[in-house]
């Protein structure tokens, strides 16, 4: 999907303000009787908690796939070299699940090309993964990220070969469209929402991305994730496309 997702994007007042979020069918994660570990897909460290780590919480455990080590985020930070990212964000990915109590996570790091992720090959390592009935989430295909979109792509191929269930978390879809943007499967959407302690838990984990929330070098004007984002992405609930 071409979309602009420069500048700051939709503000979080102006999604609060929205009242269909509060009519969207919840989705029980403990009623659901979820009996395998769910697959999390994520194209970069990071938006495994920032699209699904309240679920991941709720759920007690998930095997997270790690596509790309998002050592493309940083363009221009000559203090770091992309091979030190890459570390960097396997790190700081690691740290973020301990901080969600979720010690026995297993994350499966792909290193793909951070902007170049390889469907083909991706579908294949998904459908080694996946079991008939497994929950997967997996980045919406029409999130406006490439990386992001391929991944969806990939991972509902496999979910369809294998049997899986796919829930679909958007994270640059908060950015660029708007409440009632036609764009956007709404009528698809399952509403999560989290309790305090839980919330308080994946903000702690967010806070582990120093390298995204923070600029890396001094010149540097902004963080690769501008604080308007964060706040859209550290809300009370989480949605998925189902």
């Amino acid at each position: 999907m071409s979309v602009s997702i420069s500048g700051e994007g939709t503000s979080e007042d102006v999604w609060r303000g929205w009242a269909a979020p509060r009519e969207w069918p919840e989705l029980d994660l403990e009623a659901a009787g979820v009996a395998l570990t769910p697959v999390v897909v994520a194209p970069h460290p990071d938006d495994e908690v920032f699209g699904v780590g309240g679920v991941m919480t709720v759920l007690g455990g998930a095997q997270v796939v790690a596509v790309t080590d998002g050592d493309a985020a940083h363009p221009g930070a000559g203090a770091y070299s992309p091979a030190q990212l890459a570390i960097m964000r396997r790190f700081e990915s690691a740290q973020a699940l301990r901080r969600l109590g979720l010690r026995d996570s297993a994350v499966r790091t792909l290193g793909q090309l951070d902007g170049a992720v390889d469907e083909k090959s991706l579908t294949k390592e998904l459908e080694g993964l996946l079991r008939p009935g497994q929950w997967c989430f997996a980045t919406w295909r029409g999130d406006g990220h490439p990386d992001h979109e391929a991944v969806g792509r990939a991972s509902a191929e496999a979910c369809e070969r294998t049997g899986a269930r796919l829930w679909e978390y958007p994270i640059w879809m908060w950015h660029w469209a708007s409440p009632d943007d036609p764009r956007v499967p709404w009528h698809r959407a399952r509403r999560i929402t989290l309790r305090t302690g839980v919330v308080e838990a994946k903000r702690h984990a967010a806070a582990a991305y120093e390298s995204q929330l923070r600029p890396l070098d001094p010149g540097a004007a902004a963080p690769a994730l501008a604080p308007t984002m964060v706040e859209r992405l550290l809300r009370n609930y989480e949605v998925v496309f189902g």
